[in-house]
């Protein structure tokens, strides 16, 4: 059974973690890295040099959480330098795409410790991949509300 739910993507995910060893997981983290799809043409097209960027990240991180009707998505542009990065937000890319945003929200903060990426990454790119999944889910809420607004 494919897993349909955020949770039930995350569990999935976890899953595949759970019994690798430290080069593995990191090996694992290049293939999802692999599979982040290229920003959207619109949002590349008007990205400006700061704006949307993950600043406790060392790694240029920069995220566009966006949601139409109840859809979550979430584009990003992660610096190719920095694959560990890159696959853990393509991560949590998959297990929001295209579901309720109240899911999305659900989302623990505890993601990077539940994978056992924190020990094999460090403190710092630790610290940093929580505060990816902080912007997410902040970027999400505020996405949901103006498109709840509608036009302005």
């Amino acid at each position: 059974m494919t897993p349909s739910t955020v949770a039930e993507r995350i569990d999935a995910i976890v899953e595949e973690f759970s019994d690798l060893e430290g080069r593995e997981k990191l090996e694992l983290l290049l293939e999802y890295a692999a599979r982040l799809p290229a920003l959207p043409e619109a949002i590349a097209a008007s990205r400006t040099a700061d704006e949307h960027r993950v600043h406790e990240c060392q790694t240029p991180v920069y995220l566009w959480p966006e949601v139409r009707g109840d859809a979550a998505r979430l584009h990003a542009e992660v610096a190719e330098e920095a694959p560990t990065v890159k696959g853990f937000v393509a991560i949590l890319a998959e297990a929001v795409a295209d579901r309720p945003v109240d899911e999305a929200l659900a989302i623990g903060d505890d993601l990077v410790d539940r994978t056992g990426l924190s020990g094999v990454l460090g403190i710092l790119r630790a610290r940093g991949l929580r505060a990816i999944v902080g912007h997410t889910k902040r970027g999400l809420l505020e996405a949901r509300d103006a498109d709840r607004r509608g036009p302005g």
